[in-house]
C-alpha cells in the first residue's frame, strides 16, 4: 500500500477564469486562425478587420464568463417576488429536520407546549401468552387449558412475549401556567381551574403525540408526575450588605431548578453561538418556541437522588452568602430512614420537591435576621425568566440582486464606425457596393450573434432548470436579436416578439427535453443521495420508449413531495380522533407509504377503495364459442373515455394492450397537437400517436390512437378509440388535452395499504379479549412458533396483485426489495399481492374488496379511542356476531398473494406464450 494516496479528493474549483480572460482568449483566438489558414493569412495585428472581429467575439465571451462568474444568489434570483430563492429552494428547516424519532425528539416537541415543564417517555409492558396447543393468544394464562398437562411440561406448551412499541408518559406541568389568572378565586375553585388545564394540557399531548407517531408504536397512558416531598434544613451566614430576601429567593429558585431544571428555548443565533452546526441545530423535529439544547435535556431527566453536596455548592454560589453554617436533608414522611445523611435517594419515576417542614434560616454575625415573606414572593416573581416567543428559527437565504442575465445586444454595434454595421450604418453617399459588402458582413457576424444569444439565454435559463418546481418542457433556449440594424433585409420569417416560439422553432426537433430533463432531476435527486437508476432500467422492460417520460413524471413528484418523505419517512398515521374523511379517500397515510409510493412510482398512495379501478375487462363469447375479451377506461365520473379496437384472447393480452395504448397517449407531442389546431382539422389526420377525425356527413370530431410503426393500411395501426364525440374543434382541442391531462395525473390502478399489526391489539387493559380479536397463529408444538409475537413491529403491506405493472415478477421482487431497504430497520413487512378489481369477480370472493370494507369500519371505530373497535355487531357477509377488530383481522390474514398468470401449451405455439410458469410465483391459467 505505500506510495498510495488514500486521501483523495474532488477539488471544489476546477474553474481555469480563462473565459475571464481577454488577451487569452484573443491569443487563443490567433493560435487556432494559425492552424486554420496560416498559409493565407498572416497579419495578426490589430488594424486587420478579421482580429477585430476576434476582438468582439472575444469582448463578448468574456462577458458572457463575468456573468458566470457572478454569486449564485445573483444567478438564481428572479425579477418577480414569486421566483425569489426561497421559491426555488428547500429551507433548512424543511430539509434537516425529520419528526419526532427518539425518546428525547418526544420529549421536546412536549415540552414545547405552554404548560408542559418537563416529561418522559416510559415502556408500558404487556404480557402476552401462546398456547400452543390450540394456535392461539391471550392475555390471561390462567385462560389456557392445561389439563393433563404435567406441570414441569408447561413451558414446553405456552410461550410468553411482551409487547414493544407501546409507552406511558409522565408529566411535569409548570405550576406558574396553571395558577395564571387564579389568584382572586377560592381554593376549590382555583383547584378546579388548575385540573381543567391539566387535562386540557394532557389532551394536547395525546393530540400532539398522534400527529407525530412512530411507526408500530403506540400511546397508552397520559398521567402527572408523583412527588417525593424532601426537607432542606439550613443556618446560612450573609454579608453585612446583602439583601437577605433577595438570597432566600435565589436560594429557592436553585433548590428548585436543582430538583427540577427548567429548560430553556434559544434562537437560532444562541445555538450557533454555543458552538452547533447547522446540521446539528436542526436535528430533530421543528419547535414553536425555539431550540432546545440536546445535553440540556439529557441532563434534565427525574433525579434518582439528591445530594447534599450538591445543594451546599449551589447556596455557596450565590452571591452575597458568606458560608453555610448548618444544613441537613431528610424524607418529609418520617417514615423513611436516612441510611445516609448526605444522599437522599428518590422513589423511582417521581421528582423531589421542597416540603413545607423545610426551614432555612439566615444571620449576619451574630445577629439573626427575620425575612418579610411578601419581598421575597415579590423577588421570586422578578427572578422567574419571562416568557418569550423566539422567532428567529430560520436561516436566512443570501440576497440576491437580480440583473438581466439573459440580455444581449449585438456585437456588431460594437465595431468601429468605419465599418458601417452598427446603428447609424454607412452614410449615404457609400457606394451599392459598399453596402453589400456591408450587409454580408453584417450576415456573417449573424451566425455568431446567434450562438452568443443563445448562450446567454441559457445562463438566464439556468433558475428554471435547477429549480424543483421547474415547469419548463425545453431545456435549449434562445432568443430573438432585436438591435441589429436592417435586420430584415437579413432574414426572412424571423419572429421577435415570442422567444418561445424562437426556441420551438429553433431547438424543437434536436431538443431530446425529456432526456435532458431526466438528467437534470437526476442531478437534484443526487444531492439528497437519491437515485433512480435501477427503476428506471427496470421500467424500460415495461415501458420501452416510453420509459423516460413516465420516470421524468415519477422524479418530479418524487421531489415536489420531498419535504414530506424525508422528514416523515418513519412515522405512521395519525387514528387518533379524526373525522371519517381523514381516514378514508385520505392523505392521511404513513410517512413510510407516502416515500414508498414515490420511490415506486405509485401516483395515488391516498387511503382508498383501490380494488375501484378505472379499467372495465369485458367478456363475450365470438363466433367460434370462444371466450374473448375487450376493455374500455373509464374517467372520474365513471363515464367511458377510451376503448378497445378489437377483441383478445386472453385478459393479459387485453390489459397489455390498454397499457400500450395509453403509453401511446402519454408519449404524444403536445407542441405538435397544439401546431395542429392552428389550423383547420381535415379528416385522418395524424398528429404523432393521435390520428383526428372528422365526420363528412355530420361534421362532429373524434380521435383515436394508433401506432406509428405500422402503416396506414394496416388493422392493426389503430390501437384505441376515444368514446367521445365534439361538435366544434374548440372542444376537440379542449378534450382531446383534458384527456391526456387524465392519463397523466388520474389515471392509475396502483395503490397500497400500509398496516400496522400493534393497532390490531385486543384492548391491552382487559384480560378477557375475545380469542378472535387476536392475529391467527400457528405454532406447531411451539418449536417452530419463532418469533411468537406477531405485532410488535410488524406490518402488512396489501398490493393490487393485478396492475399491469404488479403482475410483473421481476418488477415484484424490484418492489419487494425496496420495502425491505426503505422502512424502519427494526420493522419486518409481510407483502401481499392480492385481489381483483371490483366486479370482475363475486364480491365475496374479492379479497381486496372484502378488506377494503373491514379496513374502513375499523379505523372508523379505532379513531374514537374508547374501545369502540371492539364493539360486537352481525357481519353482513357471514351473519355471525363479530367486532370490526376481528372481521378485519380475519380478512387481513386471509389473504393469499395473486401470482402472475401462466398458461400450460404445446411447445410448438410457443410464439402464444404469456408467461412463464415460475414455481411458487405463477398461477396456471387456461387457454
Amino acid at each position: 500500500m505505500s506510495g498510495i494516496d488514500l486521501n483523495i479528493n474532488i477539488p471544489k474549483n476546477v474553474s481555469s477564469e480563462d473565459d475571464l480572460d481577454f488577451y487569452f482568449l484573443r491569443e487563443k483566438g490567433i493560435e487556432y486562425i494559425s492552424q486554420l489558414g496560416g498559409k493565407l493569412w498572416t497579419d495578426y495585428n490589430s488594424h486587420d478587420p478579421g482580429i477585430t472581429m476576434l476582438e468582439m467575439l472575444s469582448y463578448a465571451i468574456s462577458d458572457l464568463g463575468m456573468r458566470i462568474n457572478m454569486p449564485i444568489e445573483n444567478l438564481l434570483v428572479g425579477e418577480e417576488k414569486d421566483k425569489s430563492l426561497e421559491t426555488q429552494f428547500f429551507k433548512p428547516a424543511d430539509i434537516f429536520p425529520s419528526k419526532a424519532v427518539t425518546a428525547l425528539d418526544y420529549r421536546k416537541i412536549f415540552i414545547d407546549i405552554p404548560g408542559i415543564k418537563n416529561c418522559w417517555l416510559s415502556k408500558f409492558e404487556k404480557q402476552v401468552f401462546l398456547d400452543c396447543k390450540k394456535d392461539r393468544l391471550t392475555y390471561n394464562k390462567a385462560d389456557i387449558d392445561l389439563t393433563g398437562i404435567d406441570a414441569r411440561s408447561t413451558s414446553e406448551f405456552i410461550k410468553e412475549f411482551t409487547l414493544k412499541g407501546l409507552y406511558n408518559i409522565t408529566l411535569e406541568y409548570d405550576d406558574d401556567f396553571l395558577e395564571e389568572g387564579t389568584e382572586k378565586l377560592s381554593k376549590q375553585k382555583k383547584e378546579e381551574r388548575i385540573q381543567a388545564k391539566k387535562e386540557i394540557l394532557m389532551e394536547q399531548v395525546r393530540t400532539i403525540y398522534h400527529q407525530n407517531r412512530n411507526l408500530c408504536e403506540d400511546l397508552i397512558d397520559l398521567s402527572e408526575v408523583a412527588l417525593h416531598p424532601i426537607s432542606v434544613c439550613a443556618s446560612i451566614e450573609v454579608e453585612n450588605e446583602a439583601d437577605e430576601e433577595l438570597i432566600h429567593a435565589k436560594v429557592l429558585l436553585a433548590i428548585d431548578n436543582y430538583f427540577s431544571p427548567t429548560l430553556n428555548f434559544y434562537s437560532i443565533q444562541q445555538m450557533l453561538d454555543k458552538g452547533y452546526t447547522t446540521d446539528q441545530i436542526f436535528e430533530g423535529p421543528v419547535l414553536n418556541r425555539g431550540f432546545i439544547d440536546t445535553k440540556e435535556l439529557e441532563d434534565a431527566n427525574l433525579r434518582t437522588e439528591v445530594r447534599l453536596s450538591d445543594i451546599i455548592t449551589l447556596i455557596m454560589n450565590i452571591e452575597g452568602v458568606k458560608f453555610v453554617k448548618e444544613i441537613s436533608v431528610g424524607n418529609c414522611d418520617g417514615n423513611t430512614a436516612e441510611s445516609n445523611e448526605w444522599i437522599i435517594c428518590v422513589d423511582d419515576g417521581k421528582k423531589p420537591v421542597l416540603c413545607d417542614k423545610s426551614v432555612i434560616n439566615y444571620n449576619k454575625g451574630f445577629l439573626p435576621l427575620n425575612l418579610n415573606q411578601s419581598q421575597v414572593a415579590a423577588y421570586l416573581d422578578e427572578l422567574k425568566p419571562e416568557e418569550t416567543l423566539i422567532l428567529d428559527q430560520e436561516l436566512s437565504f443570501p440576497e440576491g440582486q437580480y440583473f438581466d442575465n439573459a440580455a444581449y445586444t449585438t456585437i456588431q454595434n460594437d465595431f468601429p464606425d468605419t465599418y458601417g454595421i452598427g446603428i447609424d450604418g454607412l452614410p449615404a453617399r457609400a457606394t451599392k457596393d459598399r453596402k453589400a459588402q456591408a450587409k454580408q458582413l453584417k450576415g456573417y457576424l449573424l451566425f455568431f450573434d446567434k450562438i452568443l444569444a443563445s448562450y446567454f439565454q441559457h445562463l438566464g435559463k439556468v433558475k428554471e432548470l435547477l429549480s424543483v418546481s421547474g415547469v419548463s418542457e425545453n431545456t435549449y433556449f434562445t432568443q430573438a436579436i432585436k438591435d441589429v440594424a436592417g435586420f430584415e433585409d437579413l432574414v426572412n420569417n424571423y419572429s421577435t416578439n415570442n422567444d418561445d416560439e424562437l426556441t420551438n422553432a429553433l431547438f424543437k426537433e434536436i431538443d431530446n427535453n425529456v432526456e435532458r430533463r431526466n438528467q437534470i432531476l437526476d442531478h437534484l435527486l443526487a444531492r439528497f443521495a437519491e437515485r433512480f437508476s435501477e427503476y428506471t432500467f427496470l421500467m424500460k422492460t415495461l415501458y420501452g420508449d416510453a420509459t423516460g417520460e413516465v420516470v421524468l413524471r415519477n422524479k418530479e413528484a418524487f421531489l415536489r413531495d420531498y419535504k414530506v418523505i424525508s422528514q416523515e419517512r418513519g412515522n405512521a398515521f395519525n387514528y387518533y380522533k379524526q373525522p371519517a374523511a381523514n381516514l378514508w379517500n385520505t392523505d392521511n397515510v404513513s410517512g413510510t407509504q407516502k416515500r414508498l409510493a414515490r420511490l415506486l412510482g405509485i401516483k395515488d398512495y391516498n387511503r382508498r377503495n383501490i380494488s375501484n379501478s378505472y379499467i372495465n375487462i369485458k367478456t363475450d363469447v365470438d363466433d367460434d364459442d370462444c371466450t374473448v375479451f375487450r376493455w374500455e377506461i373509464l374517467d372520474t365520473k365513471g363515464n367511458p373515455i377510451l376503448r378497445s379496437t378489437e377483441n383478445y384472447n386472453s385478459k393479459t393480452a387485453a390489459i397489455n394492450e390498454l397499457h400500450f395504448s395509453v403509453l401511446l397517449l402519454i408519449e404524444t407531442s403536445k407542441y405538435e397537437l397544439e401546431e395542429a389546431f392552428t389550423k383547420t382539422i381535415k379528416d385522418d389526420t395524424d398528429v404523432d400517436h393521435i390520428k383526428l377525425n372528422k365526420s363528412e356527413n355530420t361534421g362532429v370530431y373524434s380521435f383515436s390512437v394508433i401506432n406509428p410503426e405500422f402503416p396506414p393500411s394496416s388493422t392493426k395501426r389503430i390501437t384505441a378509440i376515444h368514446s367521445r364525440f365534439y361538435d366544434t374543434q374548440e372542444e376537440f382541442r379542449d378534450g382531446i388535452f383534458e384527456t391526456l391531462s387524465f392519463f397523466e395525473n388520474d389515471f392509475t390502478e396502483e395503490g397500497l395499504f400500509l398496516v400496522e399489526h400493534i393497532l390490531l391489539r385486543p384492548d391491552v387493559k382487559q384480560l378477557d379479549a375475545h380469542e378472535k380479536s387476536f392475529i391467527p397463529v400457528c405454532a406447531d408444538t411451539c418449536d417452530n412458533c419463532e418469533p411468537a409475537d406477531p405485532y410488535s413491529y410488524r406490518v402488512s403491506i396489501i398490493l393490487p396483485g393485478y396492475t399491469y405493472r404488479f403482475a410483473d415478477t421481476d418488477f415484484r421482487n424490484y418492489m419487494e426489495n425496496v420495502i425491505k431497504q426503505e422502512i424502519p430497520a427494526h420493522v419486518v413487512a409481510r407483502i401481499c399481492w392480492v385481489g381483483h378489481r371490483k366486479d370482475e369477480v363475486p364480491d365475496e370472493e374479492n379479497g381486496l374488496y372484502r378488506l377494503e370494507q373491514a379496513y374502513k369500519a375499523f379505523l372508523e371505530a379505532k379513531t374514537l379511542n374508547t374501545g369502540e373497535e371492539e364493539m360486537r355487531y352481525t357481519d353482513t357477509d357471514t351473519g355471525e356476531e363479530t367486532s370490526k377488530l376481528e372481521t378485519f383481522v380475519d380478512r387481513l390474514f386471509s389473504l393469499q398473494t395473486l401470482y402472475p398468470a401462466g398458461r400450460l401449451i404445446d411447445c410448438e405455439n410457443d410464439d402464444d406464450i404469456d408467461g412463464q410458469i415460475i414455481l411458487g410465483r405463477t398461477t396456471l391459467g387456461t387457454l
